[in-house]
Parts: structure tokens; sequence; C-alpha cells
């Protein structure tokens, strides 16, 4: 958003990005160093950067800014994901074997998976979790 602001449509992309501060190509803004090939020294082409002078500023120091907040960590699952355990565990309980051979089982996950996607469930969830099996053990009890 700070670069579309700062976007000048009169110009080109190189000289938007120029006065702003940032490269169009990153092979030129970060020169690759000389190196020495079998006593010979490897010719540059020519050309030589000079210094250039940042127009606008504020779009990197505001871009800066931004990108040192701390990443939001965003801890949740899939809505699909949740219904699948939810659907497996209320028709097998903890066969997991029974699980894969399930029709619904649409990723043929192995046991091993689905035991996996069920603890993932239960870490990320567990009061959830909790609830759920609570209100499975009436059905249970009813049918027996």
């Amino acid at each position: 958003s700070h670069i579309r602001h700062a976007w000048d449509p009169t110009k080109s992309v190189a000289q938007n990005l120029a006065d702003m501060g940032l490269a169009e190509d990153p092979n030129k803004a970060v020169p690759i160093p000389k190196k020495k090939l079998l006593g010979m020294e490897v010719e540059s082409d020519g050309l030589e950067q000079g210094k250039k002078i940042v127009r606008k500023p504020y779009v990197v120091n505001e871009m800066e800014y931004e990108a040192s907040f701390p990443e939001k960590k965003s801890n949740t699952l899939s809505r699909d994901l949740i219904d699948y355990v939810r659907y497996m565990i209320q028709n097998h309980g903890e066969n997991y074997k029974e699980m894969a051979r399930d029709e619904k089982n649409y990723y043929q996950d192995t046991p091993k998976q689905i035991k996996r996607k069920i603890n993932v469930y239960k870490n990320f969830y567990p009061e959830e979790y909790k609830d759920f099996i609570a209100s499975l053990k009436p059905e249970k009890m009813d049918v027996q």
C-alpha cells in the first residue's frame, strides 16, 4: 500500500522504484564481487553504479517499520479437517484401522496419519475436544 500511494503514473517502473530507494533488478542492486578464475581476473561489464538520490525515503521507512512487528500467529485448523476428525471419532471411536477403510477417507490416509490429525485437533482445541467426547458418551450408553 505504501508503494501504491507513492507511485507516479507518469514515470516508468525503474524511475518510480529508484525514487523510493527500491531496486528494480536485485542482481544490479547487490553486486557480485570479482573472482579469480585460474589466475585470470574476470572483468566487469563496465557499468559502474553511482549513488542515486532517494526522493521518497518515507516509503522504505514505513515498510521497514511494518516489517519490524512480530508475525501474528494464527493457531486454527480448517473447518474441513475439524469436520473430518469429528466424523471419524463419532463413527469409529479409537479404531484407526476402521477409520482408514471408511468411505469418507477421501485422501486415503493411513491409520497413523488419521491418528496424527486427531492429535493435532486435540492439541489445538483441547476444551472443544473434551466437550465433544463427553457428548458422545451418553449416546454410546443409550445404544448398549
